[in-house]
């Protein structure tokens, strides 16, 4: 028996809860992006921090992709995992002197620098290894994502990046510097973000910036644009692969280039999410005086995403095929933000039945804790299921 993409049967005898990665979607997705980014000569970093999965990062690794690393683990994860240190870019706020001088040490292709501190103790510490560290620097371009106040990055208000109005001072800096050499700027304003059209204010920005720096007789050989592009979390089955044609188009058409620059991208949700699935079971359904609840024996230290953002994920339940009822859908956890979803249309569900959270690929099994002292959940493969 199967239920849309999911084999019920090979599932009913897996300790729940865990995720399920559909790797024939993920194969195509990546092959998607590969084919988009081709068409311009745009290179793709992946974004760790969505799913450091080894098996996933192994798959994207050796379809050429490069990596987006926000931590000095995640640099180990992508080389362990077989991405090439010429591939690896560093961003981060906060790195510490010992990830930097992993970094320095693996001769990663660049770091993304944040703040003028960062940027003269990397120069330290690369004089100190005789180096000369590759760097961009991560402008924050006062862009509005329209996105989730928890996600957008790009506004002054939030903690990433350099400021436009210290930009001149940054330069002057940078002259000062032996062991630093500026291969370019670096943008990322937000995650899931749906209208693409946003990204052409930050194309004009850019473009500005492009002209500043000429000004300061100072060529940018990169240009990284981040990521941020959203998916449907509302209708999964309609829309399993973003629209990667339209979201690289429009930075084609938009960004005035100059003869031999390179832009990088760093998309990492939009790749794995819709490949990921959280799998869990019912452990009681509980009837209240004005609501009935489905406890679940996954909780929010399996998927917090609900209950640190509110975001939404579809849930399914895959051995009724019963009338529709209104539930509470919510965790086992110690804490009232144990909650997937309220008032939520399910198949009339009961005791044992398994349910699914659907776009559960990024940002969910990443971010699983062992609060409650619960164990990490496991990973299943469709072509090994």
């Amino acid at each position: 028996m199967t239920k849309g993409n999911f084999p019920v049967d090979k599932l009913k005898g897996i300790e729940t809860p865990f995720y399920y990665y559909d790797m024939e979607l993920l194969k195509k997705t990546l092959k998607i992006v590969k084919e988009e980014t081709k068409k311009y000569g745009f290179i793709q970093h992946y974004a760790i921090k969505a799913n450091a999965n080894k098996r996933i990062l192994e798959l994207i690794a050796s379809e050429g992709f490069g990596a987006d690393c926000v931590s000095g683990n995640e640099v180990k994860a992508a080389v362990n995992a077989g991405f090439p240190a010429s591939k690896i870019v560093f961003a981060g706020v906060g790195k510490t002197d010992k990830e930097i001088n992993l970094a320095l040490d693996l001769n990663i292709f660049c770091f993304n620098v944040e703040s003028l501190p960062e940027l003269e103790v990397i120069n330290e510490l690369a004089g100190k290894k005789g180096k000369l560290a590759q760097v961009a620097i991560r402008i924050n371009p006062n862009v509005d994502a329209h996105t989730h106040e928890y996600i957008t990055t790009g506004l002054n208000e939030n903690k990433f990046g350099f400021g436009l109005e210290h930009l001149e001072n940054v330069v002057e800096v940078l002259k000062s510097l032996k062991h630093i050499k500026l291969m370019g700027a670096h943008f990322h304003i937000g995650s899931q973000i749906e209208d693409i059209s946003v990204f052409e204010p930050l194309c004009k920005k850019v473009n500005e910036l492009q002209d500043f720096f000429e000004a300061q007789d100072i060529k940018l050989e990169h240009i990284n644009m981040g990521g941020g592009l959203g998916i449907d979390y509302e209708d999964p089955d309609k829309n399993p692969i973003p629209d990667f044609a339209d979201y690289f188009a429009l930075f084609h058409k938009n960004l005035k280039l100059r003869d031999g620059q390179i832009v990088h991208f760093e998309l990492g949700r939009s790749i794995v999410c819709q490949s990921g699935t959280l799998v869990t079971r019912t452990t009681y359904v509980k009837r209240g005086e004005t609501k009935t609840f489905v406890i679940l024996d996954a909780g929010m230290t399996d998927l917090i995403r609900p209950a640190l953002y509110q975001a939404y994920h579809k849930v399914e339940n895959i051995s009724s095929d019963l009338p529709l009822a209104k539930y509470d859908v919510v965790g086992p956890i110690c804490e009232s933000s144990d909650v997937f979803v309220k008032d939520y249309s399910l198949n009339e569900t009961r005791r044992g039945d398994i349910l699914i959270l659907r776009s559960a690929g990024a940002y969910g099994e990443i971010m699983a804790s062992q609060y409650n002292c619960r164990e990490l959940p496991k990973a299943y493969y469709s072509d090994k299921i």
